[in-house]
Order: C-alpha cells, then structure tokens, then sequence
C-alpha cells in the first residue's frame, strides 16, 4: 500500500509540475530553441546558416572549442529569461545601445536585431504563439559603411599566382613527388575559379559527371556549407560556360590517370577526397605572398572573374554565369572597373578639332 501511496503522490506532483510548466509564459531562450528547430526540421536551412544563428543564441560562458575564449552570449545573458509577451520595443532598443556602448560595430548589433526579428515574427505567426506585434522592427537598425572597393587580379597576375603554385615556391624546403602533385592542382584549381567565378564550395564539391568539356560547360549542383555538401547558393542549380583557358585546365587534370570515375572529385586530396577548404586557403595565401601579389582573398577570384566578364558581356550573362539570384548583386561587379571603350568615349566627349583650338588660342591672343 506504501509502494501504491508513493507511486500516487509521484505521479500528482508529476500532473503539478506539467500543469505549472503549462502556465508558466514562453521565455526569449524557450522560442529561441523553438525557432532553431524549426528552421532546421522545418525550412531545412543550410547548416552555416544553422550555425551563424546558433553562435548569436549560446549561452554566456561556454567555452568555444578551440582556444581559451568563452561565448558572450549577449543575447541569452540580456533577454533569454524575459517572457516574450511582455518584452517590448523599448526593452529591445535598451538591448542594443548596451551593444553600442560595449563597442560593437554597427554589422554586428544589426546582426542581433535581425536575429531577434526573425525570432519574434516566428512567434507571430498563428500556427505558433499568435503575437499581435513584433517588438524589434520598430527599433532602429544601424547605419552600416559602405562596402569596401571592389579589387581584384588581373590575368597576369593570376598567371603568376599559378605559376608560383605550380612551381612550389611557397613552399619551403625540397618537395617530393606528393607535393609536386597537389601543387600543379592547387595551381589548375585558382585557374579554374578564376575562369569561371566558381564559389569555394562549388569547385571543391565538383565531379567529373559535372564537366563536359565538349559542349565547354560544368552544371553546378553542389555547395558546401558548414562543411556539408548541399545543393548551391540560391537554391538553384546551374550550367557555367567554359572559356578556353578553363577548358584546357580541365584537360590537364584529365590526364592524372587517377580518380576520373563519374563521381570522383575533380579537384581530390592523394586520396581521392575532396579538397580541405582551411587547407587550400593556407597554401592560397602563402602562394600569392611568394608571387609577390598584394594579399587578396582567395574569394576575390570569383570577384575577378565577374568584374573581368562583365566588361565584355551584359548584366544578365554575367548574373547567370555567377549563380547570383537579383541584377542588384551584379551591379556590383559592373562599376568596379572601367571598360577599354569607355575611355574612349570619355576621350571622344573632352576632345576638341585642331581647328577650333588653334581659333581659341588666337582670340586669347
């Protein structure tokens, strides 16, 4: 009867305890958690996104995986126990200028702030918490600078860029057959991104079923993000159109004689798997050092291919061939440097007859 009596009062303080949970408002922290999930489960968003959102959501205190730093967790540390129907517009905005004063960046605090916008207007919705107003868009977003200008190689610069890989004067110390071997890749490999605009992801995610170097063009079906394969930014997939140097680098990679079946990676580690993104990035660097190359990023090969293509073609070609998903991101790339033609021009518009110049000089006189 005990035992009976004991199980009784268990199960009571149980019902008790779920009937409070039950009362008991939805704090930021519960709809930050039920938001992740969703966009996870439900929208199947890229795990980098997944990730970025998660980073801004951690708790304060938690040590990051490498080093000595621990998160900051502002987000949490300032909002994540107040129960969302009573924060307000004023709560938020208080909430940002403490990351005014504490010396983040304009990019930074509208990071929060979106992130917080978006929580909320999940809550909004009626199939979830039914809130009549999202509290954050009526808080200010900051004013952000400009983006920097865009720069980027040029052709013969890549060529050096390349030719330093190929060669292995990055490096330090005598190489040996393995190293010759990733150096010439690594050097086909700017090539091929500086050719094409490929993203990171994109080249190193490539297949040989992928290329068809025939018709001169790759389709574009894989990503990477968070270092998952995933289908491409935007979405979408695409065909990119191959100049003839690209062609001709395919070529050679095509005569490895090693890991060319339909689903082998184009660009492959001695293994046969596919490229390391930090890896490549490191040998990037120290290569275009040893060229002597002002530093760029090695995303700034894309960059050179869309400001390099969209001096010859149109808007549309250009868009199409980078994957973009509106004209906007384009534009981008058409002011960032001038065409050969448009000198010209501006030439022809400032240029006088010799006839009416000499008439000029001779009324001055």
């Amino acid at each position: 009867m005990q035992t009976i009596a004991r199980v009784a009062m268990e199960l009571a303080e149980r019902e008790r305890l779920e009937r409070k949970r039950a009362n008991r408002p939805l704090t930021v922290r519960e709809l930050a958690h039920e938001w992740l999930r969703w966009l996870e489960d439900v929208r199947r968003v890229k795990p980098a996104t997944l990730r970025d959102y998660g980073a801004l959501l951690r708790e304060p205190g938690i040590p990051y995986k490498r080093g000595t730093r621990v998160t900051h967790g502002r987000l949490m540390g300032g909002l994540g126990d107040r129960p969302i129907k009573q924060l307000s517009t004023r709560d938020v905005s208080a909430f940002l200028r403490a990351l005014d004063d504490e010396g983040l960046s304009a990019r930074n605090v509208n990071k929060h702030r979106q992130v917080l916008a978006a929580m909320f207007q999940y809550a909004c919705r009626e199939d979830t918490h039914g809130l009549q107003v999202n509290p954050v868009l009526a808080s200010d977003k900051r004013p952000e600078p400009p983006p920097a200008a865009l720069d980027y190689y040029e052709f013969h610069e890549v060529q050096a860029l390349a030719d330093v890989t190929a060669a292995g004067e990055h490096r330090h110390g005598v190489r040996d057959e393995l190293d010759l071997r990733i150096d010439e890749q690594d050097a086909e490999f700017f090539r091929i991104l500086f050719f094409t605009g490929l993203r990171l992801g994109e080249a190193v995610t490539l297949r040989w079923c992928d290329v068809d170097l025939e018709s001169r063009t790759v389709l574009v079906r894989r990503g990477l993000s968070a270092g998952i394969e995933t289908i491409p930014k935007g979405r979408r997939y695409r065909y990119v159109p191959l100049a003839g140097p690209a062609v001709d680098a395919l070529r050679r990679l095509a005569a490895r004689g090693e890991f060319l079946g339909p689903d082998d990676y184009v660009f492959a580690n001695v293994w046969g798997r596919r490229l390391d993104e930090s890896a490549i990035r490191r040998r990037y660097k120290r290569a275009c050092a040893a060229a002597g190359l002002r530093p760029m990023k090695l995303h700034g090969l894309r960059h050179a291919a869309g400001s390099i293509v969209a001096r010859t073609a149109d808007p549309v070609f250009v868009r199409d061939m980078l994957g973009h998903a509106k004209l906007t991101t384009t534009d981008r790339y058409l002011a960032a440097k001038f065409r050969p033609e448009e000198y010209a021009r501006l030439d022809a518009a400032f240029a006088r007859p010799a006839d009416d110049a000499s008439a000029t000089i001779a009324l001055r006189q």
